[in-house]
């Protein structure tokens, strides 16, 4: 019986975490599609109440995350996406094969940041849309890449967490 997760050289060595890559292209293009309906449809600072809790706004990020550093150059945050990215297309290809949940997250990371990237690149901004709030407080507007890199860091966390409670892993960290 052959092992469908073989390499081409014909190793058998399981699923190919490459393979994953589609996640990234699938977070970029609805990313992108999302935030030109937004665009398109919303006039800057407009809200549009969804549920209670729930608006569809549209605003224009021009920092990090949160609006951190918004006085930074564009060019700044696509050089760290652009960076970051590398860096995990690297560990993706250096590390094919297992490791799942830790290629999971980090395909996700990489389709948030390049979403982000696409957006500073062409309008020198990130549009961001989505917005809760309760009362008067609101938590900062965010958009479907910014969905992307929460949930990959939460993968991580919870890799992290899955490998320090993993039987034997106590004897691992000791070697």
């Amino acid at each position: 019986m052959s092992d469908s997760g073989a390499s081409v050289a014909g190793t058998a060595k399981g699923f190919d975490n490459i393979r994953l890559l589609w996640i990234a292209a699938f977070v970029i293009v609805v990313d992108q599609i999302t935030k030109y309906f937004v665009a398109t449809r919303l006039a800057l600072f407009d809200s549009i109440p969804v549920i209670d809790h729930f608006n569809l706004v549209r605003l224009h990020n021009t920092g990090a995350a949160f609006s951190m550093f918004n006085t930074a150059h564009p060019a700044l945050f696509i050089v760290l996406s652009v960076g970051v990215s590398a860096g995990i297309m690297i560990w993706l290809r250096s590390n094919r094969y297992g490791q799942l949940l830790t290629a999971l997250a980090f395909v996700f990371v990489l389709g948030g940041a390049l979403g982000n990237a696409i957006d500073r690149a062409t309008r020198g901004y990130v549009v961001d849309f989505v917005q809760f709030f309760v009362g008067d407080w609101s938590f900062a507007a965010f958009n479907v890449a910014d969905m992307a890199i929460s949930l990959g860091a939460g993968l991580m966390i919870l890799d992290l967490l899955l490998q320090t409670f993993r039987p034997g892993a106590a004897d691992a960290n000791k070697a």
